[in-house]
């Protein structure tokens, strides 16, 4: 995968692993995202979804020539909180 959706892939990661579908339920991250979607927070949601967007600009040809400026948003967003 390209480094452009690194950053918001371990990003969702993270808030998977810290959810209470993995934590107190004990299921797995996979199983979380394909069935028991209802019961992650907001925040893993729109990761979800925006990890699927920058998946989908990767093949967009109008998108490759601009960059893919979901993931740089997110490559931004993870540098400025490394430096706080």
């Amino acid at each position: 995968m390209s480094s452009s959706c690194e950053a918001l892939l371990d990003a969702l990661k993270q808030c998977l692993l810290e959810s209470d579908c993995v934590r107190k339920d004990g299921h797995l991250p996979s199983e979380c995202l394909r069935q028991h979607r209802d019961s992650l927070p907001e925040k893993c949601l729109n990761l979800r979804k925006a990890t699927y967007d920058c998946k989908r600009n990767m093949l967009d040809m109008t998108k490759r020539f601009r960059g893919n400026t979901v993931g740089l948003n997110a490559t931004k967003i993870r540098d400025q909180q490394s430096t706080v």
